[in-house]
């Protein structure tokens, strides 16, 4: 990454909540699909319109189901394409380290 390249910095435990829950707001409170249309999907777009990179901490949260992650971050792949998201978005979770990777393979998935 450019050292001179902004970065918009944000953590799911303390922007969104610390308890995940399910894939679908159907589903339960603080799900995936809740949490990519009321902050991921207006920060990517932030990022993007600024050209920055976008953080997102992923530690601090108490577990993550694969179907959060999946919807969060495939998802977004989805409307914006794997590309446009792998490189704009930097995940990190040092807790659970898996938990980065596996959010980055459900984007690529989405070529």
């Amino acid at each position: 990454m450019d050292p001179a390249e902004e970065t918009i910095s944000h953590s799911i435990a303390q922007d969104f909540t610390r308890t995940p829950g399910p894939r679908f707001r159907s589903e339960g409170k603080f799900s995936g699909e809740e949490f990519r249309q009321e902050f991921l999907e207006k920060w990517f777009a932030e990022a993007r319109q600024q050209g920055a990179k976008l953080f997102i901490d992923l530690d601090g949260g108490y577990g993550y189901a694969p179907s959060f992650i999946e919807e969060a971050f495939g998802g977004l792949a989805r409307i914006h394409g794997s590309d446009a998201v792998l490189k704009t978005l930097l995940l990190k979770s040092d807790e659970e380290p898996y938990l980065a990777e596996r959010a980055r393979e459900y984007i690529r998935r989405c070529r």
